[in-house]
């Protein structure tokens, strides 16, 4: 299988590092194909703006989405951001690593999200009618592959856990698992969480690789987050809100998964 891997750490020699080397070796050694995109390392340019369209007319005022749909249908996008999407159509699995700064991805990553997910590529796609709504959360381009999120953190398990100061992990990685992954269409996996990692030792870390092997080793066998679909009957079109009848006792997050 081929595996794409977007890392997201600006430092080589970090725990997150050290991760993604022992993820690229432990998929390699089972067989896989692995291209990893270091988005430090590339220099990414994180900003979506009008040079990721350098065939727009410039007479006019720059349109994010719509520019960035012509310039897709037309190929005249930026060499970067084209490369990444051969990636991702190429790739069986993504798998997306960073660390968690201020609730969130890296600004890195979330600007390799906004260049990379064109409209007419991620979004926008399919017909949009009183029936369907688009090709999107459960559809899209790429259905029928898989993704997952390695994410680091120093807070405690405890501070994540339902009661939590900083709030449910889950409720935390909503807007990445729900959003940026499936809405295009991926089966999301449960999440590779390490918790507390400026107390990471020798002992611990054997823990966690040992952990992350298994994770990696049953990454097309684990089952996929149940998040609903939305044009599988749930929701009511074209107002894509859930059905009196579904999850009648659920609001939230909670209630668009089954």
């Amino acid at each position: 299988m081929k595996v794409l891997l977007v890392y997201a750490h600006p430092e080589p020699t970090s725990l997150n590092g050290s991760l993604r080397d022992f993820t690229v070796q432990r998929l390699q050694a089972a067989g896989h194909t692995v291209q990893v995109s270091d988005l430090y390392a590339m220099n990414w340019k994180t900003t979506l703006d009008a040079d990721d369209a350098p065939a727009r007319d410039d007479s006019q005022p720059f349109h994010p989405s719509l520019d960035s749909k012509l310039a897709y249908a037309q190929g005249t996008q930026a060499a970067d951001i084209a490369a990444e999407q051969e990636k991702l159509l190429w790739a069986d699995a993504l798998i997306l690593q960073f660390p968690l700064w201020w609730f969130s991805m890296p600004a890195i990553l979330k600007g390799w999200v906004e260049r990379v997910y064109a409209y007419g590529f991620a979004y926008g796609v399919g017909e949009h009618s009183d029936s369907r709504w688009g090709e999107r959360y459960g559809e899209g381009k790429m259905s029928g592959k898989r993704a997952m999120l390695m994410v680091t953190t120093g807070g405690w398990e405890s501070h994540y856990n339902p009661r939590g100061i900083n709030g449910p992990i889950d409720d935390l990685l909503f807007p990445i698992q729900h959003g940026v992954l499936h809405y295009p269409g991926f089966d999301v996996l449960p999440p590779f969480l390490v918790y507390r990692t400026s107390r990471m030792d020798e002992t611990r870390y054997a823990q966690t690789t040992d952990e992350l092997g298994r994770r990696l080793d049953e990454l097309w066998s684990t089952r996929p987050i149940a998040f609903r679909q939305q044009n599988a009957g749930d929701y009511e079109i074209p107002a894509l809100t859930l059905k009196d009848d579904i999850a009648p006792d659920l609001i939230g997050f909670a209630a668009h998964i089954k």
